[in-house]
């Protein structure tokens, strides 16, 4: 019997990427100067299509526009954004593990292209040891799925937020979950007010906080009383208070944590992907 080949994992990653390469190749649908950062900030169903879709926030416009993706991958946005235990790897916990193991990162997601309906992207990922990020060609709705549990940036194409693409929001269920200016949150239900011992007051629960809202005291346990004077009491109200933001202005978020009131000040843009959280280090 032949004895069998080893490769390298460098080899092994570097003939993964070729293959992908070569299997999908095509020109990006776009200027890459042109590409406008968002941020994921949830999933949900359409109501007049029972699409699952996700919303991203586009800081500079205030708007919320929305990506049509499939049920599993709608799934795997979900499990990731509450931070789901599982007994073994999901199918995009696998590839982030690979990468990680062939020591190569997912630096960004790209949404470059909406074509008869389909929206096309691509995968940035760092090479260790090469100068220039590789692309692979992926559908959006499996590079948010790893985005969200990478911490990679996510930047759009400008024709994806002008796609005017009509739409009705409904929450995925009674667990919904929503992350705007590095900040997600969740329904303050009763088993978590008592078991936080939050005050009996209206707000959403923080889940986790990323970059500049983790630096300035926000944390997993913060109830979020007000946005700009406006107090939400759904995730969505939290996500429609942000997006409400004058431009050029600050979010004004006042919250309770610990028996203390608090308010802080952020800038609406998209936190960037160094900066890490009290849950996860991207």
């Amino acid at each position: 019997m032949m004895p069998r080949s080893r490769l390298s994992l460098p080899v092994l990653l570097a003939l993964l990427l070729v293959m992908a390469g070569e299997a999908l190749a095509r020109d990006m649908a776009t200027d890459p100067d042109r590409l406008l950062p968002v941020e994921l900030a949830t999933v949900g169903v359409d109501a007049n299509s029972d699409a699952p879709i996700a919303l991203l926030r586009h800081p500079a416009s205030g708007e919320v526009v929305p990506i049509v993706i499939g049920t599993d991958q709608a799934r795997a946005i979900l499990l990731a954004m509450h931070e789901v235990p599982l007994s073994r790897p999901q199918t995009h916990d696998l590839m982030i593990d690979l990468l990680e193991q062939l020591d190569a990162r997912l630096e960004r997601v790209i949404v470059d292209g909406l074509e008869n309906g389909t929206y096309l992207g691509w995968l940035e990922v760092r090479v260790a040891g090469e100068d220039e990020p590789r692309l692979i060609d992926t559908r959006p709705s499996d590079g948010l799925a790893l985005a969200v549990r990478s911490g990679a940036a996510i930047h759009v194409a400008p024709e994806i937020l002008e796609a005017e693409v009509p739409f009705d929001y409904t929450p995925p269920g009674d667990d919904e979950v929503v992350t705007a200016l590095g900040i997600t949150v969740v329904e303050a239900r009763d088993d978590l007010r008592e078991a936080l011992e939050l005050p009996d007051a209206p707000g959403v629960l923080v889940s986790r906080a990323a970059g500049r809202a983790a630096s300035a005291g926000v944390t997993h346990g913060a109830l979020i009383l007000e946005v700009n004077g406006r107090t939400p009491t759904t995730p969505m109200d939290f996500l429609e208070a942000v997006s409400a933001t004058p431009e050029g202005e600050e979010a004004e978020i006042r919250y309770w944590l610990d028996g203390e009131t608090r308010t802080i000040t952020l800038p609406t843009d998209v936190p960037a992907i160094e900066e890490s959280d009290d849950a996860l280090t991207v």
